[in-house]
């Protein structure tokens, strides 16, 4: 069975106000105590990322989801004991609701990234969540990624959760996808064919100067240049700890079904790049509660038949991996939820204020899976 492991970056904000605060440092150094304390190697697995308001982890890999959901709520929570210690919360956001001059990282890298891209990387306070899923080859790797482009868009749909930009209300479900796409790596890409071809176009991107390192192939998805997996990187990161495990599921069967289409010689879908984009624009745009375009008509359809769609494409996979119920129920649950994007705009209408948006998304970030408080 696929292993699977999830990254999720996470907001740090004043436990007061809601407002961004630049204590990756402190906080990072908070893990570092608390593991020489309780001789607690993982907590020294958070790691920093572009901006100081921000905090990033990874969980180990894994083969069932119900461990799946424990690491993501066991590392939320350390996440917020940890941000407590210097005054601070996390929520888990795609962006702030409240406005924020964002501070870039030290560190050679950023540095470099900040004098490269300018504005783009300044302003750059993003959180996504990053699906890695094991392949046995990067030449199977390289098949499933030509196979899945479609389907990406709805993935971006599902967890839209970043509706806010700089206190104002955007107009998209995911607005972190659009200050994303600023980056010149970043989105849809064509059919690579092969594994040579794949590593042939990396090398040429960073051979232009551009790029700093393989890091910065921002591609939805992507062959990950540190393990053996396809990394899925198209999500928010996503408010409720359910959601991101139910994007695993769909992606560890999207991968299963993508590679099985490839053993038996079925050709990827021939649809041009330029398509896609529009097509992760509208997943953006509407997250859940518009249209969608749909992956086997490239027409606008109903977001929840579109869902349902995708539903269907890996059906047998995850009847075979066990997980169908576990992702009917929950596509049924974020259906009738919504998405992150739909939660933070009720929020704001029942409490009336964005600050109150940012402490209701703290408070949902370490629930647990039955929604009970950290």
């Amino acid at each position: 069975m696929r292993s699977v492991g999830v990254e999720e970056e996470l907001l740090i904000v004043d436990a007061e106000s809601g407002e961004p605060r630049a204590l990756a440092g402190a906080v990072l150094a908070a893990a570092e105590r608390a593991a020489d304390r309780e001789s607690r190697d993982d907590d020294r697995d958070f790691e920093k990322e572009l901006q100081k308001e921000q905090l990033e982890f990874a969980t180990r890999p894994v083969t069932r989801m119900d461990e799946l959901q424990e690491e993501i709520v066991r590392w939320r929570r350390e996440s917020a004991r940890h941000a407590d210690t210097v005054g601070a919360v996390v929520t888990a956001m795609g962006t702030s609701p409240l406005p924020v001059s964002p501070s870039l990282n030290v560190g050679e890298r950023y540095e470099w990234m900040g004098r490269q891209f300018g504005l783009t990387a300044q302003e750059q306070l993003t959180c996504g969540c990053h699906v890695h899923v094991s392949v046995e080859s990067d030449e199977e790797g390289v098949a499933v990624l030509d196979r899945m482009r479609p389907w990406l868009p709805v993935l971006l749909a599902m967890s839209a959760n970043s509706p806010y930009w700089q206190g104002e209300d955007s107009g998209y479900g995911s607005y972190r996808s659009r200050v994303w796409n600023r980056w010149p790596s970043a989105g849809p890409v064509d059919v690579f064919g092969s594994a040579d071809r794949y590593h042939e176009q990396v090398k040429a991107m960073l051979d232009t100067g551009v790029l700093r390192d393989q890091g910065m192939i921002y591609f939805d998805a992507r062959l990950s240049a540190s393990y053996p997996t396809v990394e899925v990187r198209v999500a928010d990161v996503c408010l409720d700890a359910s959601t991101p495990v139910l994007l695993a599921a769909l992606i560890r069967a999207l991968v299963e079904t993508s590679a099985r289409a490839w053993r038996e010689g079925e050709p990827p879908p021939r649809i041009g790049t330029s398509l896609l984009r529009l097509a992760s624009w509208r997943a953006g745009r509407s997250g859940l509660d518009g249209p969608l375009i749909h992956p086997e008509t490239m027409l606008e359809a109903p977001a929840e038949s579109v869902v349902q769609a995708l539903y269907r494409h890996v059906e047998r996979a995850l009847e075979d991996l066990g997980d169908a119920e576990r992702v009917r129920k929950g596509i049924a649950d974020l259906l009738a939820r919504g998405n992150g994007a739909r939660v933070q705009r009720e929020l704001l209408r029942t409490e009336g204020s964005l600050a109150a948006v940012v402490a209701g998304c703290a408070r949902i970030t370490t629930a647990g899976a039955d929604g009970s408080p950290s």
